[in-house]
């Protein structure tokens, strides 16, 4: 628990200090946000914030995370473990791919960067290398960072996706929960304040999965779980949880500095990695309630059109409706923070529920 919280704190430290000093430099350089021009009309004063924020994120959660393991050795005397480096390369590798997209909106004074089929191809990439190495790196307990099987809060032994299928729906994983944390970041603080609720259940699932792992109560296949290095990745969580918390402290309204595509496409990618590694890839579509909703609105709001040329919202993803329906911004972000809240919520329940109706086994 100590190294969590060192996590935890060295991250939130570095991103509430180091964030007012990015915003001085990216303004000197004049890396500003570009807004789309079909977007609410209060947003044009936002023109020129500073953005790609998303870098204090993703270096607070590494210095979070090496730091705690530089000062607090875990319990086996072990350092760094293939679950965590897994899931924060998959997390810097999308940040790239984000940051890519954000510099050349900058260099091109626009609100597109890269082209779709140029960020679906990063993201191809830097998903299939994670796939393909959650599935090497066997311990010693003959566990890989991932499984091969379809998960909830736990795997479902009787479906087997195989490792061709399992590479294909981690790549989906992270393809769609990167671009919906994309899509939700809309609105001042309301994708790292979402971010920072689902950070926040991860540490406790995955805490809760090394208090009651197979590996060290010795119980089968009941009421434990057969997830290798569930503390390290808690530390992940942590840390992340940290900078999001730090970061969030210059992101509210109104907004000091965005995170950009650097900063939601690196968590959208870190949720799905820990997903992955905690093997509840299908229990993170409760976990991140608000983004699932975000993704869907756009998802009808587009097909609807295509179908009928009429718009199902004001205007999508769904934030921006209510904010054209006369929402002020601030409690459009409060009301999908709750949101954001009660899914977690929900989604810790079910996992918690789950536990106790499975029992101890012999």
């Amino acid at each position: 628990m100590r190294s969590v919280l060192i996590a935890a704190m060295t991250a939130l430290i570095f991103s509430l200090l180091g964030t007012p000093i990015v915003v001085r430099l990216f303004r000197r350089r004049g890396y500003g946000q570009e807004i789309r021009e079909d977007g609410p009309s209060s947003h044009a004063i936002k023109r020129g914030t500073p953005t790609m924020g998303g870098t204090v994120i993703i270096v607070a959660t590494l210095l979070g995370y090496f730091v705690a393991h530089l000062f607090v050795a875990d319990q086996r005397g072990r350092g760094p473990t293939a679950s965590a480096l897994l899931v924060l390369g998959l997390m810097t590798g999308l940040g790239l791919v984000g940051f890519l997209d954000d510099f050349i909106k900058i260099r091109k004074q626009r609100s597109l960067g890269l082209t779709a089929a140029a960020k679906f191809l990063g993201q191809l990439v830097v998903g299939v290398g994670f796939a393909i190495g959650a599935l090497q790196f066997r311990n010693g307990d003959g566990l890989t960072p991932a499984s091969t099987h379809l998960s909830f809060v736990r795997d479902y032994e009787g479906i087997a996706l195989g490792t061709i299928g399992f590479v294909v729906f981690a790549y989906l994983v992270v393809t769609a929960t990167s671009n919906a944390v994309n899509l939700t970041d809309g609105l001042d603080g309301l994708a790292s304040g979402a971010s920072v609720m689902v950070l926040a259940s991860y540490v406790v699932i995955a805490f809760w999965q090394f208090g009651n792992a197979c590996t060290r109560v010795g119980m089968g296949h009941g009421s434990c779980y057969s997830v290798r290095d569930p503390l390290d990745v808690a530390l992940v969580a942590a840390a992340a949880m940290g900078a999001c918390f730090g970061f969030l402290w210059w992101n509210a309204s109104p907004a000091k500095i965005f995170m950009g595509d650097t900063g939601s496409l690196a968590l959208g990618g870190l949720l799905a990695g820990i997903a992955v590694v905690t093997r509840t890839e299908l229990l993170l579509v409760v976990l991140g309630g608000l983004f699932v909703v975000e993704t869907i609105s756009v998802i009808l709001q587009v097909g609807v059109f295509k179908l009928t040329k009429k718009r199902v919202f004001n205007m999508a993803p769904i934030h921006h409706h209510f904010e054209l329906a006369g929402w002020v911004e601030n409690t459009v972000i409060v009301r999908f923070w709750i949101i954001a809240g009660l899914a977690v919520a929900f989604g810790l329940g079910v996992f918690y529920a789950e536990f106790i109706s499975a029992g101890p086994t012999a």
